[in-house]
């Protein structure tokens, strides 16, 4: 199995700084006239043009070569435990299939066909051909930490997806492709075939977007919402389309439904911000950007890209105070305990940065960083350098 990391592997993204405003166009509804049926059926984005209906994509279709493979490679009459692994071993052992990782999102048969694909893509692929066996398998989110850029004004929110296998006669089983960024501390939890058909189509809306091919994103997101109307990267990524075409009405009544979903989403918060901003709507921007830095404040991970900052300006007491906040609300993150240690170490505390190390070293998930931590214990122990 060959694995290429890549920065469009995860799965629901929506970025702030990129949403710019072309301008109101006249004949567009004033603000807070535009309705959920306006923004997925009369979208001006469409041009007057119909949508392309998506509604028959079947993201888990088996094609005859998936069959074939599997009645090669699987046998039916095992027990569950052997059809799971026998499966495995057919995609990800060597010389049976090369899965390629990549950034592009395909339904269950084009993934097999190409090979390669995201996280979802060879979750469509391995969820259709295990149920095709008799396995009990479902989707999976996983809740990945958000993203903020070094200067904290740009976020992008994460979501990964894999798979888990009920059996009856063994443990479940979780099945990932990407088991390089997964960590067994991540919250997750079992999603029907709906909510993964959003994540589908919202994946391609966002790579149509990133083309340029409005008309085409415009129909992806679409019906991502229609599979789940509680979904709401996709209510997000619709109002970033708008703001892009120039219609920031639109874009608001967009990034309103989202918060509707749920009322302490950043994204859609910030990009309201900077929306009102842009239209001069100035109590407006300032009451949604108070609440942003009200909920980043109170989040680990910006704490911790905080305290990172902050190391990196020399001021390690800061580090350290940003550092103790994520820890109390983030158990077992080896980076933070990292963090923590150096910056206790750089402050003059070498017991402290002894302390710190050993609970990076114990909390770490990955071979590799529980043997880097170990050799900077070591060193600390010796003679107190990092």
């Amino acid at each position: 199995m060959r694995v290429m990391p890549t920065a469009l592997a995860v799965l629901s993204v929506a970025v702030i700084s990129s949403c710019t405003t072309l301008g109101r166009p006249s004949n567009v509804p004033v603000s807070g006239q535009v309705s959920t049926e306006m923004l997925l059926d009369a979208s001006p984005l469409a041009e007057g043009v119909e949508l392309e209906d998506l509604s028959q994509v079947d993201i888990l279709e088996l094609s005859p070569e998936m069959i074939e493979f599997m009645d090669r490679w699987v046998d039916p009459h095992g027990g569950e435990y052997f059809r799971l692994w026998s499966l495995l071993y057919a995609v990800m052992g060597d010389g049976t299939f090369d899965v390629i990782y990549d950034g592009t999102t395909r339904t269950a048969r084009e993934t097999f066909r190409a090979q390669r694909g995201n996280c979802l893509s060879f979750t469509n692929m391995f969820v259709a051909m295990s149920r095709h066996l008799g396995l009990d398998s479902n989707f999976q989110e996983v809740m990945m930490p958000p993203d903020w850029s070094a200067s904290g004004e740009t976020l992008v929110f994460n979501l990964h997806i894999n798979s888990q296998v009920d059996l009856v006669t063994h443990s479940d089983q979780m099945v990932d492709f990407n088991m390089y960024d997964f960590r067994i501390r991540y919250e997750r939890q079992i999603i029907p075939d709906s909510r993964a058909r959003a994540h589908y189509f919202n994946n391609m809306g966002v790579e149509y977007m990133l083309e340029g091919d409005t008309s085409k994103a415009l129909a992806n997101f679409r019906e991502s919402i229609r599979s789940d109307a509680a979904f709401s990267p996709s209510w997000v990524n619709l109002g970033i389309l708008h703001t892009r075409g120039g219609y920031p009405n639109y874009a608001e009544s967009a990034y309103l439904e989202a918060l509707d979903i749920g009322d302490t989403n950043l994204v859609a918060m910030s990009n309201l911000a900077a929306l009102y901003g842009q239209e001069g709507r100035v109590e407006l921007a300032a009451q949604y950007q108070s609440k942003v830095q009200t909920h980043r404040m109170r989040n680990p991970y910006y704490r911790y890209q905080l305290a990172r900052t902050a190391f990196d300006d020399g001021d390690y007491e800061a580090a350290i105070d940003h550092l103790k906040f994520a820890v109390r609300r983030i158990k077992n993150d080896d980076n933070f305990y990292f963090l923590m240690s150096i910056s206790y170490l750089n402050n003059g505390d070498k017991d402290a940065a002894e302390r710190w190390m050993k609970k990076a070293e114990e909390a770490a998930e990955v071979d590799a960083d529980k043997e880097r931590y170990h050799r900077k214990l070591d060193m600390l122990m010796s003679d107190g350098t990092g």
